[in-house]
């Protein structure tokens, strides 16, 4: 039994839900989005809840269910409220600037590098070091910020480059066996 299919979905006011023909429609103040569905589920909505049902416990429905009733629920509170992610950036020198709507980075390469946001994703950066990525959409959010990540990942030795906030970089030890320029014959 599906224990995260069977939990309801919460649609705050001044949000519009639509859920036909294996598509589901929200509209709230940030904007709108649609998610397709599996048609033999049904997305029911009961005053201010949407229930995600599905005809039998078969193992198809049963996996189609928790994730369809995860992908509406992310998209009900991204047009509500929306989703930040933030990085770091840790390194000498290293530090982040908007150029219009791109983000550019000067992270140790002999050229800034220049990131735009696809459409619906916008980045802010609201001190040298930290870098937002905001959107309504969740995935496309968690993949710009990986792209960003992906740029510079932090160093295994030293911890430098693009990190998630709070994210622990376990260091690797330095070399041991260093004699001072001459090893042993």
């Amino acid at each position: 039994m599906s224990r995260i299919g069977r939990q309801p979905i919460a649609v705050p006011s001044g949000v519009t839900v639509n859920a036909q023909d294996g598509v589901f429609r929200v509209k709230g103040p940030k904007g709108e989005l649609t998610v397709p569905y599996n048609t033999e589920l049904s997305i029911k909505q009961d005053g201010d809840q949407l229930i995600v049902e599905r005809p039998s416990d078969a193992q198809k429905h049963r996996a189609l269910h928790g994730l369809t009733r995860t992908l509406v629920a992310n998209a009900v509170k991204g047009v509500s409220d929306g989703y930040t992610i933030n990085l770091e950036l840790r390194g000498v020198g290293f530090r982040a600037k908007l150029a219009g709507k791109a983000l550019e980075l000067t992270i140790g390469y002999s050229h800034p590098v220049v990131i735009d946001p696809p459409a619906g994703v916008t980045f802010a950066v609201p001190e040298p070091t930290r870098i937002d990525v905001s959107g309504i959409d969740k995935q496309l959010v968690g993949q710009v910020a990986a792209n960003v990540r992906k740029v510079r990942k932090p160093d295994a030795y030293h911890g430098k480059g693009v990190r998630f906030v709070g994210e622990q970089i376990s260091l690797k030890a330095g070399k041991a066996g260093a004699t001072g320029g001459k090893g042993k014959k």
